[in-house]
């Protein structure tokens, strides 16, 4: 008799939780959905680009005369190294004359252009380009001494 009782109690119990689960889903309300998670600081913040000065010491020199180029490094790492470039036509090429950054951020490159003419340099390295310094290389370093005027 009492396991009748308890079967048959057990049976109207599963049938009320099966019917309770299948009509909970048409009356209840739905859960909010959970907000995505918070992305990590580093990935919000961008780490800020490098940078690079240059400027000459001469800006105008005689063929195969050494002058310098000087200049700051930002934000690479020290002992980057940093390389000349001289626009030919309309492309810059790369010279061969590099020099690494020292542990304050600095840089002084020695430099001996024969191209006369306005030459247009700048340096490159660690994703940074600097601005653009102009250089004349002529045979006579102040105007007004070409052979011509000279008497």
């Amino acid at each position: 008799m009492n396991r009748t009782k308890y079967a048959s109690f057990s049976a109207i119990a599963a049938t009320a939780v099966l019917l309770g689960a299948l009509a909970a889903p048409a009356t209840a309300t739905p859960r909010p959905v959970a907000d995505p998670p918070p992305q990590p600081a580093a990935a919000t913040t961008t780490a800020p680009r490098p940078t690079l000065t240059a400027q000459a010491t001469r800006s105008t020199v005689r063929p195969s005369e050494e002058f310098r180029v000087l200049g700051t490094a930002a934000h690479l790492p020290p002992g980057t190294p940093v390389a000349l470039q001289q626009k030919q036509g309309e492309r810059w090429v790369g010279l061969p004359a590099t020099v690494r950054t020292t542990a304050r951020g600095t840089y002084s490159l020695r430099v001996v252009l024969d191209y006369r003419g306005r030459n247009a340099l700048r340096m490159t390295g660690g994703g940074a380009v600097s601005p653009v310094v102009y250089v004349t290389v002529r045979d006579c370093p102040v105007q007004g001494c070409e052979p011509s005027a000279a008497k």
